[in-house]
Order: structure tokens, then C-alpha cells, then sequence
């Protein structure tokens, strides 16, 4: 199930009608979909996308979504740093960004327009729509897994347009764990902590 964090807050929402509380005044909705009675994570593509054709065809209708696809990132696909440093940092999208997670975790970050910052720790189960123009950045969790059926508005896709000056510098992704901070930022007394390249 989803957390949600807000860092300058001393803030961490775990229940899921507070997540969707909290996330509804940004356009961002979230839901939790059945997963272990519909289809095994590990199935193929093809299966994933029919197991939920039921959600999928009522978000194309409700969100002008017209073509939808299952991504499938591990520690061993090829360029997968390159992948990640693609999207690890502050930008924007022209369409939506919709997700229903599969296998394995993610972390989107927001920054808000009222400059309020917050991550949305993401596990399977979990779907989210992050919508078009919102400033945001995403990253995997400690095992570099994650397995999502994708929902777009446009046939070619979506590129990231970054953010000038992006905060993203400033967090790191919450479901790295104590251990990669104490492994990575021994200045605890640092203002600012980075997270690594990878």
C-alpha cells in the first residue's frame, strides 16, 4: 500500500483514505486495485493488460487514454541507469502520468505549485495518476524491480521537459532504507543530502 511523505512536515500518511485526502486538492488520485486473485505478477504482458481490461477501459473513457502497456525494469535490464537518470530528476510531461504497479515498488516526489513537497511511495497494488504539467520526479526503490501496466494519451509517448533549478537535488527516495543513508551521507549535520548517480 501507498505512504505518502512530507518531508518539511514531519508528515507520513499510510491509510488510504487519508493518501487520497491529501492527494485529491493536487488533481493526483489514487486507488488500490485486487491483485493476487487476478493474474500472477510474473505473467506475461498480454495477460497482465487482460486481467485488468475492465480498470484499464474505464480510465481510457474517463482520461482520453488510448493506448496502454506493461514496463518491466530489473536490476538486470540493459541501460537501466541511463533510464532512471532520465526520470530521477524535477520535470513535466504534456500528458498525464498514470501507473498501476504490478511487481515491486517506486517513489514519485511532487513539488507542488504551493511549493510543498512530498513523495508518494508506490507497492504493487497501487495505482496513481500524476497529472499532466505537475512538477514531480520518480525513482525505483533499493531492489531496482518494478513491473507496471502504463495508460497514455498520446500513441508516441510522453518526454520528460525539466525543470530549471528542479528541487530534486534535496530528497532522496524515501524506500531507499537506513542503510543506504548510513551508507552514503556520513555529514549528518549536512542542510542538503544527494542522492548517487546511478
Amino acid at each position: 500500500m501507498a505512504v505518502v511523505s512530507v518531508p518539511r512536515e514531519n508528515r507520513r500518511l499510510e491509510l488510504a483514505d487519508e493518501i487520497r485526502d491529501f492527494l485529491g486538492p493536487y488533481g493526483i488520485c489514487y486507488e488500490q486495485w485486487e491483485l493476487t486473485a487476478r493474474v500472477d505478477p510474473s505473467a506475461s504482458s498480454e495477460e497482465i493488460l487482460a486481467a485488468y481490461a475492465p480498470e484499464i477501459e474505464r480510465l481510457k473513457l474517463a482520461g482520453g487514454y488510448v493506448t496502454a502497456d506493461v514496463i518491466d525494469v530489473t536490476p538486470e535490464t540493459p541501460g537501466l541507469g541511463a533510464m532512471i537518470a532520465k526520470f530521477n530528476k524535477e520535470h513535466r510531461h504534456t500528458e498525464d502520468e498514470v501507473r498501476f504497479i504490478v511487481k515491486g515498488r517506486g517513489v514519485f516526489h511532487i513539488h507542488a505549485d504551493d511549493d510543498r513537497v512530498f513523495s508518494i511511495q508506490l507497492d504493487a497494488g497501487d495505482w496513481i495518476n500524476v497529472p499532466r504539467g505537475t512538477r514531480h520526479w520518480f525513482d525505483l526503490c533499493e531492489d531496482h524491480t518494478i513491473r507496471a501496466i502504463r495508460l497514455f494519451q498520446d500513441t508516441s509517448g510522453w518526454t520528460p521537459h525539466y525543470v530549471e533549478q528542479g528541487v530534486h537535488a534535496d530528497y532522496i527516495p524515501v524506500c531507499w532504507g537506513a542503510a543506504f543513508v548510513d551508507a552514503e551521507f556520513v555529514e549528518v549535520a549536512a542542510p542538503r543530502v544527494r542522492p548517487i548517480a546511478l
